[in-house]
């Protein structure tokens, strides 16, 4: 075993990497993902994904994970193949858990928790059955703090570069991998070490993840910031839930019954003296929390630190040194925290994958409790009520009608089985596709799904409202409407229905 220290703390012994049990966790989570990756549907993330066109970026995220989603149709235009990328990125994201938990000197046994813990948990299965934004995210925020741990453990800064590449990378999917470098780094002013931050390594690798980010950042710049607008959307409609519910909301990340392990992980953190060169983590962790109050946008974004947080607490719990108030872990508790892996694995199974049939959702409501599953149910429906609306059309207004979406879901469905049922193209103002234009001048009747501003067209008429196959759905009850003629064309009515969020 190799010895590494951090400043004035004791030194922690790496003992090997534990390849058959992680490897093994990391293989079959990438079975059971690629076994169900036809289930339920596309997400609506996916649908939009696969419309937007090739670019450095879009108004409200970064180009990577739509170029990705876009490159695997080519393969096939299923969910199977679009979904490979995610599948694999949550695969990684495990071996990279594991990691973290074998840099702070946990074992085999410590190992194994990390990877069968982790892979098997609630959202590291939710997200990684779909390609979205999230999952393609797995593996990097945890790369991240293991890259920093790694650097503050053994006294290398030059993985400080390390960190910045990870960062810069992150920065293609998501602009919010900012709020870990924060965190991270208030950490270090908090509570220490601060020599870390007086070495030239972590300011060339803060220069380093700032040119790589910098086309993003050129984009935004260029466009006013459109992501900050994106982000007030997202906060108006979900602040006051977000900041209701992101606290109890930590027992569903990974699962309740894996709390203990990441909160023994908070405690060892800030009493171990071996662990003092990264005791900042536990501090960035609450410092992630109060940003995401503060921005009130979406429950999962501290998924990626609460796994580094876990996988270090793997440590203490497979030493049987670690406590709850009032539970003592000092007695045969392998049997028992592997039982309880096993029961969690079990019920993020039924709430984060397609495990039970689409029709079992109005008996048992798992796409209530999981959005993932719910904006992945019911898209052929809605697009042959749609396609029912456009039927009843006279011929002639047939052939000058689109469809147009109040959001990129259901725009995007439309793209995907649409032209099977003789529909025209889709158009919507949300996001990215506000970008592309307009429908064509001589196109004056639109089909209108959804929340969409009538007051643009001289005329519309209402054709019903959208069911969803399962209780919850946000399109269920949505409005249809014919309408036509819009005012002073469409170059006059298109900036009204463009919207962000």
């Amino acid at each position: 075993m190799s010895s590494i220290a951090g400043p004035s703390a004791p030194p922690v012994r790496r003992p090997p990497f534990a390849r058959g049990p992680v490897l093994g966790a990391a293989a079959a989570q990438a079975a059971l993902l690629t076994a169900l990756s036809a289930g339920y549907g596309y997400h609506r993330d996916e649908l939009y994904f696969r419309m937007l066109p090739p670019a450095w970026g879009y108004v409200d995220q970064p180009p990577l994970a739509p170029f990705l989603v876009r490159t695997f149709t080519l393969l096939a235009d299923e969910t199977w193949a679009i979904r490979l990328p995610a599948t694999l990125c949550a695969a990684l994201s495990v071996i990279v858990v594991a990691a973290i938990t074998r840099e702070a000197g946990g074992g085999r046994a410590a190992q194994s928790l990390a990877a069968w813990g982790y892979g098997f948990a609630v959202m590291p299965l939710s997200f990684g059955h779909v390609a979205v934004t999230p999952a393609f995210d797995l593996p990097l925020w945890p790369a991240i703090v293991l890259c920093a741990m790694r650097a503050l453990l053994r006294r290398e800064p030059r993985w400080w570069l390390a960190v910045g590449a990870l960062l810069g990378l992150a920065t293609w999917l998501k602009l919010l991998v900012a709020l870990l470098a924060v965190s991270l780094l208030a950490g270090l002013l908090l509570i220490g070490p601060r020599r870390p931050l007086r070495s030239p390594w972590l300011w060339a690798g803060a220069l380093l993840a700032a040119a790589i980010a910098a086309p993003n950042a050129v984009y935004q710049w260029a466009n006013g910031w459109p992501q900050l607008a994106v982000g007030a959307g997202l906060a108006e409609g979900n602040a006051g839930h977000v900041r209701l519910l992101m606290w109890p909301f930590l027992l569903v990340l990974l699962g309740p019954p894996l709390v203990i392990v990441w909160w023994a992980g908070l405690r060892e953190l800030l009493r171990r003296p071996a662990w003092r060169p990264i005791r900042g983590i536990a501090v960035a962790l609450p410092i992630l929390l109060g940003l995401v109050f503060a921005m009130g946008s979406q429950l999962y974004y501290p998924l990626g630190l609460l796994a580094a947080v876990y996988a270090i607490g793997c440590v203490p719990v497979a030493e049987r040194r670690g406590t709850l108030p009032g539970v003592a872990l000092d007695g045969p508790v392998r049997a028992w925290v592997a039982g309880w892996v096993g029961v969690n694995a079990l019920a993020a199974a039924l709430v984060g994958l397609p495990v039970l049939p689409e029709a079992w959702q109005r008996v048992v409501p798992v796409a209530a409790i999981n959005p993932v599953a719910r904006e992945s149910i019911g898209w052929p429906a809605y697009v042959g009520q749609i396609a029912a609306v456009h039927d009843t059309l006279p011929p002639e207004d047939r052939a000058r009608a689109v469809v147009l979406t109040a959001n990129y879901g259901e725009a995007g469905a439309v793209d995907r089985y649409g032209p099977a049922l003789g529909l025209p193209r889709a158009y919507s103002g949300h996001n990215g596709l506000g970008e592309l234009g307009p429908p064509p001048a001589e196109r004056t009747v639109a089909v209108v799904v959804g929340d969409v501003r009538r007051d643009v067209f001289a005329r519309c008429e209402p054709a019903g409202t959208l069911a969803h196959p399962v209780p919850g759905g946000e399109e269920n009850g949505a409005p249809l409407a014919v309408c036509r003629d819009p005012r002073g064309g469409w170059a006059a009515a298109w900036p009204p229905l463009r919207h962000l969020g």
